[in-house]
């Protein structure tokens, strides 16, 4: 009686034991790899194809639900309706949204439902509204813990540009009327505030060979030469699962790199060497970092 007593206390200490290991090797350098992945998507239509990888990758046509949230919009209720509605269209009824503009918005439901949710979708707007709402909220934490936990987190627009953790605001501090156009390549210009942070070590620009924005993000990589730089294009996706990112939809990536890391700046004029400029189309495959 006590050889077998003494069986299952060691056995139990074995198992023990080799959890202990497996959760060391997960978080080797107290880094915590998420199980989830990012869907980013660079803005404009969605194709139909688009739309079915989404649920496809979440697996929400067998289990789950979908959360949409519109807070990046100046009109959430529209942005949700169309939110939704895309996935509807390919028979998805367990979708929901949440417009938490306000502490109060964020019950304890919504946010253990955020928590749980199988693929939550950030709306297209204005990526420093969406921010300015939900960060250091029990809505930024959920968000990141349902990546941590295996969820996968979409953005399309505004909500492809708070995924990293240096976010692209759309601004320029020394042009502060809005055009669109970004004309120069000069130091201290693009403003960068706190995104998401899920996409750590890169920079997302989006609308990018649509609208031109090259000059943008060569500004913003020669001023931040630890990031990866990409921009996705209308109509186009990455697919990111861990340091691996695939194209998705209709046109191409561009992923920029600062190889040499020295910029140099003369009469505010940015200038470097060695940059390293890559276009990907759909099907192509890349490391966010080398």
């Amino acid at each position: 009686m006590k050889k077998n007593k003494l069986n299952v206390i060691g056995a139990i200490i074995l198992m023990l034991f080799a959890i202990s290991c497996t959760n060391t090797a997960q978080n080797d350098g107290n880094e915590t790899i998420p199980k989830g992945k990012l869907f980013i998507v660079g803005g404009g239509k969605r194709p139909a194809t688009m739309i079915q990888d989404m649920i496809r990758i979440s697996k929400v046509d067998s289990s789950g639900y979908i959360i949409v949230l519109p807070m990046s919009s100046g009109f959430p209720d529209t942005a949700a309706f169309y939110g939704m509605k895309q996935f509807k269209d390919h028979g998805i009824e367990n979708i929901f949204s949440f417009n938490m503009q306000t502490h109060e918005d964020m019950t304890d439901s919504k946010i253990d439902s955020l928590k749980k949710a199988s693929l939550i979708y950030i709306s297209g707007g204005d990526q420093n509204r969406f921010m300015e709402i939900v960060n250091n909220t029990a809505v930024y934490g959920a968000i990141h813990e349902a990546y941590l936990n295996g969820s996968v987190i979409a953005g399309t627009s505004a909500g492809a540009a708070v995924m990293s953790k240096k976010m692209i605001t759309g601004n320029e501090h020394k042009y502060p009327e809005y055009t669109g156009n970004f004309r120069t390549l000069e130091a201290n210009n693009i403003e960068i505030e706190e995104g998401l942070g899920l996409l750590q070590n890169a920079i997302i620009d989006q609308h990018f060979v649509w609208r031109m924005r090259m000059n943008r993000l060569i500004s913003t990589v020669l001023e931040n030469p630890e990031e990866t730089g990409i921009g996705i294009d209308e109509s186009t996706a990455i697919l990111v699962e861990g340091n691996n990112a695939t194209v998705y939809g209709n046109y191409q990536v561009i992923v920029l790199r600062h190889k040499s890391k020295e910029t140099k700046i003369v009469n505010e004029l940015l200038g470097a060497g060695n940059m390293e400029l890559n276009v990907f189309l759909p099907g192509d495959q890349f490391k966010i970092t080398e």
